[in-house]
């Protein structure tokens, strides 16, 4: 009957303790989602998981294994708010100054930092609102050896699908004017260059369907006059200056993935700021 008793009060100090581990945890991610939502000016409070039980021995150690953070955040050459994503792993910190908000730079043996640009934004950013992005066609070599199966790109070909107001091909083009829209599908060519994404559209689009994606145009491009072509492409070309990832790491890599624009950088043994996500 003692014995007894005894696994049972183990057993419930046992809980209690995996209680207190998650309660710390759980402290330090409001504390560090705190100081990026003030240090970065965003509007709401950015997700901050600690990875790794338990939480108070790497607490005890001021290193932590790994930490996600996810927030959406603005920039100056992007309409609306994109979602950017890092992940730190071996992050020296000493918890007290973590409770005490005095966290500044932080050495992290590597980062790991993306932004995504959704759909809206993309739409936004063209000022075509119904644009849609999707992966290389099937008969475009991106990488996987022709089969387009992938779905992504890391530099090559996407295609690129929105409304856009076009003339009438049988009337004389006028300044200024502007007609019903028409749906337009163009190949488009995705490069991370000198840091920053550009987004050349080469040609008019006439295929019924990317590798994966379904039909992308179910109807032919419509046949647009050569004269016209030139505009059309000029419609869906943009550059994107992503020369900062969040706490300043460098693109390295830019790919189209589930309708949207994904740049990626990483780092190793740098020192970043945990109040400043993105860089003022």
């Amino acid at each position: 009957m003692a014995f007894r008793r005894v696994i049972i009060g183990l057993l419930c100090l046992a809980g209690l303790a995996v209680v207190l581990d998650f309660g710390a945890a759980a402290y330090s991610e409001y504390r560090v989602s705190r100081m990026l939502r003030d240090g970065s000016d965003l509007s709401a409070d950015p997700e901050v998981t600690f990875h790794g039980f338990p939480f108070a021995a790497q607490a005890l150690n001021d290193e932590y294994k790994n930490v996600d953070i996810r927030a959406r955040a603005m920039r100056p050459d992007i309409p609306g708010e994109i979602l950017v994503e890092a992940n730190l792993r071996g992050v020296h910190m000493s918890l007290r100054d973590l409770i005490d908000g005095k966290v500044q730079s932080v050495p992290v043996d590597q980062v790991e930092a993306r932004m995504r640009i959704e759909p809206v934004e993309m739409g936004r950013l063209f000022k075509i609102p119904d644009l849609q992005v999707f992966g290389p066609p099937a008969d475009k070599s991106d990488g996987t050896g022709g089969s387009g199966g992938s779905g992504m790109t890391t530099a090559g070909a996407i295609i690129l699908t929105g409304t856009i107001p076009l003339p009438d091909a049988d009337a004389p083009v006028v300044p200024g004017t502007r007609t019903s829209g028409e749906t337009v599908s163009v190949l488009a060519d995705l490069r991370l260059v000198d840091d920053q994404v550009r987004i050349t559209a080469t040609d008019i689009y006439r295929g019924v369907g990317a590798a994966n994606q379904g039909d992308v145009a179910s109807s032919p491009a419509p046949m647009t006059p050569e004269t016209d072509k030139a505009r059309v492409l000029a419609l869906f070309t943009r550059t994107i200056d992503t020369r900062d990832l969040p706490f300043g790491i460098r693109p390295i890599k830019v790919e189209a993935s589930g309708g949207q624009i994904v740049v990626e950088g990483r780092g190793k043994d740098v020192t970043v700021d945990l109040d400043r996500l993105q860089q003022p």
